[in-house]
């Protein structure tokens, strides 16, 4: 390593020709957004009754909260099982969780048909309901996240406040707030945290449910009493993947060093993960014998064998590998194909394997559907961008951020 680690902003320009590129996809996917909120879902979509959900559940909801679970997966290493050696990662997967989270509500608020009722399982509870306790557990863990980004915050701008014109003379309030939550959740945090992994266990698992009491409307293949585990080992699975993923395109954004030797070891805990996963996968298949269904050479067999190569057995076998462990590109490539392969089964569960009792016609995203979901993709990654730019998120060795400074003054 090159100087010790600690967070901070990344004094670089938010403006690049890539930047540029990705405000227009968002831009585009908010023209959409703003017709389905100004003419109705149907103006925009392709979801009828009989499928009254598309890839906005099962890419921006189902998907997006499985691939957000890099927050609670590098918490629990972190903070509950203290391996000081990944503290470096934790806070960029804080903040991709939370910001994952956040657009994932808002991903659930644009699919409901009535979606000012966004705020009814809050008062009106139904504790028997599946739907209910994910809802729930969100909705908390949400907050949770915000929570546990507000000492970012504190660090940022605690003896640095400095607010314009007339608001000056709230300056030492402002301060005295930010010492008092600073404070307060040094001593808390601890809680925080563990709620934060207990409920990511608990609505990660519960997506699984929902589509459980879908009963004969899943095809044989996904339709299994045990799919609340397999959701909540996928979602574990891809937990450091995404991390490495999120972490190598960072440094590739901004010019850094990849932190290698704390990729790598997630890299290493990440083989065991995804055998244990396509252990019961497989071991579920065999048991019920749905490997029968693989026979037809459908769409739906193609999907789940593509799912299970592409997202399991071809990055299992890249991580056990030493060279792939140790090699960037390689370990970039072996991530990648584990969060394809985890976003191809939350679209094959909640999308292909459902056919509903009295289906017309099958159903296809319209354009857009894909350019919201684009958009709010892309919204997403510029928002991460300004804050790691604003925020002490990523770690730096001390050496390079003194080179960083001098070069942006100079």
């Amino acid at each position: 390593m090159d100087g010790f680690m600690r967070p901070a902003s990344l004094p670089r320009p938010f403006l690049t020709p890539g930047v540029g590129v990705l405000m227009l996809l968002a831009l585009n996917g908010l023209v959409f957004l703003a017709g389905r909120f100004l003419f109705g879902i149907g103006a925009v979509t392709n979801l009828t009754n009989q499928y009254p959900w598309g890839i906005w559940i099962g890419i921006d909801v189902a998907a997006g909260v499985a691939l957000a679970a890099g927050g609670f997966t590098t918490a629990a290493l972190g903070h509950v099982m203290h391996r000081e050696q990944y503290h470096a990662v934790v806070r960029p997967a804080l903040l991709t969780a939370m910001l994952g989270y956040t657009f994932v509500a808002l991903g659930v608020c644009i699919d409901i048909g009535r979606s000012y009722y966004i705020w009814h399982p809050l008062v009106y509870w139904n504790g028997t309901s599946a739907l209910f306790e994910v809802g729930i557990c969100v909705v908390i863990y949400i907050h949770v996240l915000y929570i546990e980004f507000l000492p970012v915050v504190t660090e940022r701008f605690l003896g640095r406040v400095s607010l314009p014109g007339p608001l000056a003379r709230l300056d030492p309030l402002v301060e005295r707030l930010l010492r008092f939550l600073d404070r307060g959740l040094a001593r808390t945090m601890s809680v925080f945290i563990i709620a934060g992994v207990v409920l990511s266990t608990l609505h990660q698992s519960s997506l699984g449910t929902l589509m459980v009491i879908a009963g004969p409307k899943m095809h044989p293949l996904w339709q299994t009493p045990i799919l609340p585990l397999l959701f909540l080992l996928s979602a574990v699975s891809v937990g450091f993947p995404m991390v490495i993923l999120e972490s190598l395109l960072a440094a590739r954004s901004f010019g850094l060093k990849p932190e290698m030797h704390v990729l790598s070891g997630l890299g290493r805990m990440t083989a065991p993960l995804l055998g244990i996963t396509l252990a019961f996968k497989m071991g579920d298949m065999f048991i019920r014998e749905t490997f029968v269904h693989l026979g037809a050479c459908d769409t739906a067999g193609i999907m789940f064998m593509t799912e299970v190569l592409v997202g399991i057995v071809i990055p299992l076998r890249m991580f056990l590998s030493r060279d792939v462990l140790k090699s960037p590109p390689l370990l970039f490539t072996a991530s990648a194909l584990v969060v394809a392969g985890v976003a191809i089964n939350r679209v094959n569960n909640f999308i292909i394997a459902y056919t509903p009792p009295y289906a017309l016609k099958s159903y296809h995203p319209s354009f857009g559907e894909v350019s919201v979901t684009v958009g709010l993709i892309s919204l997403l990654v510029l928002l991460y961008r300004a804050s790691v730019i604003v925020f002490p998120v990523i770690s730096l060795p001390d050496r390079t951020l003194a080179r960083a400074k001098y070069t942006v003054k100079g």
